[in-house]
C-alpha cells in the first residue's frame, strides 16, 4: 500500500499515545506469570504486543478487555499449560527473547517461531547465556525457530552483557526469577531498564557498570499497571513539529524513562525547543507531558555511549539531521543492521533517492547536501520505523512524495496516520 503526501504548513494540537510498547510487553509477561488477576491500563495497540498476548494465550493465560483496561488472569509460577502448537512471536523480537528466558524454566517442551523478518534476526545472543544457566535450548542456525525442552539443571549465573541489549538482560533475569539463589546481570552500557523497575529488582551502580539481581524473591505478583504513552512513537511527531513553521505540539502522559529519552537530549542539544512538564510516576516509571515548538536545528557529534538509548529513534533523528545545519553523521550503530530491516542500508537507499550525498559505513552513515528530488517514492522495506520516518520526510518535502509499504506501521503504531492528520495543516 502506498501513501502520498502534500507539504505541511504547520503543526498544531495535542496528542496522546497508546501505552509504551516495551512496558506493555513486560506488563503482559509479569501479569501472566503472577498468580491471579492483574489489570493493565492503556496497553499498547501494536501488533508486537498482540504477539506477546497470543503467546500467553497458548500457555493458558486468560485475557479480557474491560473498556480500556486489559484484565489478565495469570497462571502463577511454573503453572503454565503446555502449548499445543508452536508459539508464534510474529515480528516481535521482545516476545521471542523474553519468552526464551521464561520457557527455559518450565516443565514442558515448547518451540518459538516468528515471521520471515523475525526469523532472520540473531538469537544466539539470548541462547548463549541461557545455556550457561543450564537451559535445554537449541536453534539450528542461531535464529528462530528455537526449541526448548525442560531441564532440572537450571542454575543462577553472573553474566556480563557482551552487547547492549535490554532483551537479553531481561531474558536472563526472567529465568533467574525461578531460582532461589541470585542471578546477576552486569552491564557496561545503558540499556532500557523497564524490567528491573517494574519488578523492583535490586541494583548496584558504580562508575563503570550496573549490576542487576534476580531471584524467586522478586517473582511477579498480581497488581495494576498503568502504561505511559509510547515515547518512541512520539519521536516522529516531535521531529515534525520542530521542523515545521509556526508549530506547537503537546504530547500528554508519555513515558519519560531516562533510558528511552536520549533522542530528546540529542534534539535539545541540536537547539530543539522541547520542554518537559507535569512529571509523575507509575510502576516506578516516570511519565509526563512534552511541549514542542518550531526550531532551527544544528547537527552535533553523537557520542557512542548514547547509541543504545537512541537506537530505535535513529531513523527519525536522521530526518532531523537532513534539515539541520552542518553534516549529519552517526557511527557505532551496527545493531541497526539487525532490526526489522537493515536500517543502515534502508535509510541510505532512501536518502540517495532524494538526491542527498550519502556515505554508508559498516556501523553508520553520513549525510550532507540538500534534497534535489522533490517528488519521490520512498521504500518502507516492510519496517515500521523506516515507514514512519520517511512519511515525515515526505510530508516535509510535499509534491505528492510517496511511501510504499505503509501497512507495516501497525507493528508499533496503527494510529500513526490518523494522528498525523489530526495535527497537520496543509
Amino acid at each position: 500500500m502506498k501513501k502520498s503526501f502534500s507539504k505541511v504548513k504547520s503543526i498544531k494540537g495535542e496528542l496522546t499515545f497508546a501505552g509504551d510498547k516495551s512496558i506493555s510487553h513486560r506488563a503482559i509477561f509479569f501479569s501472566s506469570m503472577a498468580n491471579g488477576k492483574s489489570v493493565i491500563k492503556n496497553i499498547s495497540l501494536s501488533e508486537d504486543v498482540k504477539s506477546t498476548q497470543k503467546v500467553f494465550k497458548e500457555l493458558g493465560v486468560e485475557f479480557y478487555s474491560d473498556k480500556s483496561d486489559l484484565v489478565v488472569t495469570g497462571r502463577g509460577k511454573k503453572n503454565f499449560l503446555p502449548p499445543k502448537i508452536f508459539l508464534d512471536c510474529g515480528n516481535s523480537g521482545t516476545t521471542a527473547r523474553l519468552a526464551s528466558g521464561l520457557l527455559t524454566a518450565q516443565n514442558f517442551s515448547s518451540a518459538l517461531i516468528g515471521d520471515e523478518s523475525l526469523s532472520k534476526r540473531p538469537m544466539q545472543r539470548v541462547i548463549e547465556p541461557l545455556k550457561l544457566m543450564g537451559a535445554n535450548i537449541e536453534s539450528s542456525n542461531s535464529t528462530l525457530p528455537i526449541i526448548i525442552d525442560p531441564t532440572d539443571k537450571l542454575k543462577p549465573i553472573e553474566y556480563d552483557l557482551p552487547v547492549a541489549s535490554a532483551q537479553v538482560k531481561s531474558a536472563v533475569l526472567i529465568a533467574g526469577l525461578h531460582l532461589s539463589d541470585q542471578t546477576k546481570v552486569i552491564e557496561k552500557f545503558i540499556t532500557r531498564d523497564h524490567t528491573e523497575r517494574m519488578l523492583e529488582l535490586p541494583v548496584e551502580i558504580t562508575d563503570k557498570k550496573k549490576i542487576i539481581f534476580a531471584s524467586e524473591k522478586f517473582y511477579p505478583i498480581a497488581k495494576e499497571y498503568f502504561i505511559p504513552g509510547d515515547v518512541s512513537s512520539s519521536a516522529f511527531f516531535i521531529v515534525l513539529a520542530l521542523l515545521s513553521n509556526n508549530s506547537e505540539l503537546i504530547i500528554k502522559n508519555v513515558s519519560l524513562n531516562p533510558t528511552r529519552t536520549g533522542f530528546i537530549d540529542i534534539l535539545r542539544k541540536m537547539n530543539g525547543n522541547i520542554q518537559i512538564e507535569n512529571v509523575k510516576y507509575s510502576s516506578n516509571e516516570p511519565f509526563g507531558d512534552i511541549v514542542v515548538k518550531s526550531s532551527e536545528l544544528k547537527n552535533i557529534r553523537i557520542e557512542e555511549s548514547i547509541i543504545p538509548n537512541i537506537i530505535d529513534e535513529i531513523p527519525i533523528l536522521t530526518i532531523a539531521g537532513i534539515f539541520a545545519k552542518g553534516i549529519f553523521e552517526i557511527r557505532n550503530c551496527k545493531e541497526l543492521r539487525y532490526k526489522e530491516s537493515d536500517r543502515i542500508k534502508s535509510i541510505c537507499n532512501n536518502l540517495k533517492i532524494a538526491g542527498l550525498a550519502v556515505e554508508e559505513f559498516e556501523d553508520g552513515f553520513s549525510i550532507e547536501g540538500e534534497i534535489k528530488n522533490n517528488a519521490v517514492t520512498f521504500n518502507s522495506f516492510n519496517d515500521h520505523r523506516i515507514a514512519m520516518a520517511f512519511s515525515i520526510l515526505a510530508i516535509l518535502i510535499g509534491n505528492n512524495s510517496t511511501v510504499d509499504g505503509i501497512e507495516c506501521v501497525a507493528i508499533s503504531n496503527p494510529d500513526f496516520y490518523d494522528q498525523l492528520n489530526s495535527i497537520t495543516s496543509f
